[in-house]
């Protein structure tokens, strides 16, 4: 029989970088889940994509074992190394604060394939065109 769910954990966290600080700890304690074995776990299945900001859900189970899924970065994530940015615009649409090619979108909506809302690859590239615009980012090309 299959061990029933209690709880599922949306998190952001950096990757390889877990630790038991804010917000892992907290939002784990209170499950009563190993917080280090999580950290230990994330950051080896997350070696060699540090700096990037990963969505995990984790599945917390009766027994306090967990599961968890790592998905792909945030668009705006992507966007943002893709045009070598710091932070979005604070007022997109009047301001423009960096370009990326219609090449680097098409590269990141690849990526972001399998967490998207959509199967079709030139729909999901208007849907981060849009999250560019959004962020005051021009697509060119």
């Amino acid at each position: 029989m299959a061990k029933k769910i209690t709880a599922q954990i949306k998190l952001h966290v950096p990757g390889a970088q877990a630790n038991p600080a804010p917000p892992v700890g907290p939002a784990l304690g209170q499950h009563g889940v190993n917080i280090m074995q999580f950290c230990k776990q994330f950051n080896d299945q997350t070696k060699g994509r540090e700096g990037l900001i990963l969505p995990v859900v984790i599945s917390v189970y009766e027994d306090r074992t967990f599961t968890f899924i790592i998905k792909s970065p945030p668009s705006s994530v992507l966007l943002k190394r893709a045009a070598n940015l710091a932070k979005a615009s604070g007022i997109a649409g009047k301001e423009t604060i960096g370009k990326v090619t219609r090449k680097q979108v098409e590269e990141i909506a690849k990526q972001k394939m399998k967490d998207i809302n959509t199967a079709d690859l030139d729909q999901a590239v208007k849907i981060i065109e849009g999250t560019a615009r959004s962020m005051g980012i021009v697509v060119e090309g």
